[in-house]
């Protein structure tokens, strides 16, 4: 039971701030600006972890190498405090387990950012906020809608990528259970 309570408060922690900064690089990447409250948010949430790796990683581009670094990096000290409470033979698979668990993150991420997306264009007009988060998903979407089309005018492309994600997130889960066997 304790190992359940400390797992789940490292998972929420370490998805908040490892989250923020993959969000950080997607949105420097897809050219979406910070001046709005995500993105104050997103500054809140990283600079003290991205602004001292960046005197070592400078970007490149577009691609922030920092805000990368610092996501895997928290997830490495995520997995490092929770194979504290394992056997020691786990220890040799701390960077797989990180880096499986920093893809689900981006799962996780990208999943919450499509649910939002797709309530916001149902319930509300033009905004800051739905603006934004249409320019965020179109990548993800883009692609889909060349399979499939709008059908009488309704946009399934959001529920196809979610099933998609979600197939993604188990197959990740399956990938960081067999590491732990």
């Amino acid at each position: 039971m304790l190992y359940q309570i400390a797992s789940f408060l490292l998972d929420v922690l370490g998805g908040l701030f490892a989250g923020a900064c993959l969000l950080r690089l997607y949105m420097q990447w897809q050219r979406v600006g910070f001046a709005n409250p995500v993105g104050g948010l997103v500054f809140a949430l990283t600079d003290w972890l991205v602004i001292p790796l960046r005197r070592v990683l400078v970007p490149v581009g577009r691609w922030d190498g920092a805000s990368l670094v610092a996501a895997l990096l928290l997830q490495l000290v995520q997995y490092f405090l929770l194979a504290l409470m394992w056997a020691d033979s786990a220890w040799t698979w701390l960077p797989w387990l990180a880096l499986l668990g920093l893809m689900r993150v981006v799962v996780s991420g990208l999943t919450g950012l499509l649910i939002v997306h797709a309530v916001l264009s149902w319930v509300q007009g033009r905004s800051v906020l739905a603006d934004m988060l249409a320019r965020l998903s179109a990548p993800l979407l883009r692609p889909l809608r060349r399979v499939m089309p709008p059908i009488n005018g309704i946009d399934f492309t959001p529920l196809l990528a979610l099933v998609l994600l979600q197939v993604l997130m188990i197959v990740l889960g399956h990938l960081q259970a067999s590491v732990l066997r």
